[in-house]
């Protein structure tokens, strides 16, 4: 798009697990920047945070790669990074957006700094082949949650380079949640006053305050959590039992809400009806039985009892 400045909106996160807020994120700042400023988004990217940044009920980042990946399966444009992942050690903010800026440079932007190593195209940077083909550079910016802004007030938490260079070289999309004032952070803050033509505050007037702890925490309890996660990515969490969902009464009521609305695995190899078990209820965590062990059961109606015990 001639005339218009190409971005990447770069979310660095657990996603533990990912939720429909952070998909949403993406959407809401790309409406925003095409409607409001010059600049053109060309890809999103959710790069998971390394397993040594040590949260509390951190899953491996081999599983929450996998669940970025389902979750992201209706997006043409929003992609996975694991380069954070794949490092030895957790990376700073900083050191992340840089290493995406710059193979960017070296795939899109003709080595726009020639001391910057030329990186290889694999499986995992595909994405970025779709870029070339014009001759207007492409730059990263990191799109975060208010809260992330104000964290930067938290005396040891961020480093003051760090900080400068997120801002000053990179620039900032940030997402408001509800009862947040970013305006107020960036007037109490001498760096981000300084670099606030870099940061661009998107009001999100549908708000929805979807958090990854609220979903864990109803996922500990056997709460539904439809509609707050991708089905793709619930199924996934069942099926190897993250966050704390081996418990067996969380896993029934999971099978169960299925079992209501379709047959289960077992009552579908055997031809039944949707709301009709072959297997009589027994199965319900039976979801994925192999079709040569299912056999088929009449279930019988319940007989009527005798008019003297009737409970009128």
């Amino acid at each position: 798009m001639t005339g218009s400045q190409r971005v990447v909106l770069l979310a660095c996160g657990s996603f533990n697990p990912p939720t429909n807020m952070h998909l949403r994120m993406f959407e809401i700042a790309r409406d925003f920047l095409h409607r409001t400023t010059n600049y053109h988004v060309v890809a999103g990217l959710m790069s998971p945070v390394h397993d040594k940044y040590g949260k509390e009920g951190l899953v491996n980042a081999t599983d929450r790669v996998q669940m970025l990946r389902l979750a992201l399966n209706s997006s043409a444009w929003v992609h996975v990074s694991e380069w954070e992942t794949h490092q030895d050690d957790w990376t700073p903010t900083r050191e992340v957006l840089q290493y995406h800026q710059e193979l960017i440079d070296s795939m899109v932007n003709g080595n726009v700094d020639p001391t910057v190593k030329r990186q290889r195209v694999d499986g995992s940077t595909a994405w970025l082949t779709h870029l070339s083909g014009s001759t207007d550079t492409v730059t990263i910016k990191l799109l975060c949650g208010a809260d992330l802004l104000e964290s930067f007030a938290r005396p040891g938490l961020w480093k003051d380079e760090d900080i400068e260079a997120l801002v000053g070289k990179f620039g900032l999309v940030v997402i408001t949640r509800e009862g947040s004032n970013p305006y107020k952070f960036i007037y109490e803050s001498d760096v981000l006053t300084r670099h606030q033509r870099n940061i661009h505050i998107v009001t999100e007037w549908i708000t929805n305050e979807i958090s990854s702890t609220k979903v864990r925490r109803a996922l500990r309890r056997g709460d539904s959590v439809k509609y707050l996660v991708q089905d793709s990515v619930i199924d996934y969490i069942y099926k190897n039992a993250l966050f704390d969902t081996h418990n067996k009464q969380a896993r029934r009521l999971h099978v169960l809400g299925k079992e209501l609305v379709g047959p289960c695995g077992l009552c579908e190899a055997a031809g039944t009806g949707t709301r009709v078990h072959a297997c009589g209820g027994v199965n319900m965590d039976a979801v994925n039985i192999d079709t040569a062990t299912v056999t088929t059961t009449t279930l019988q109606p319940s007989p009527t009892p005798p008019p003297s015990t009737l409970v009128t």
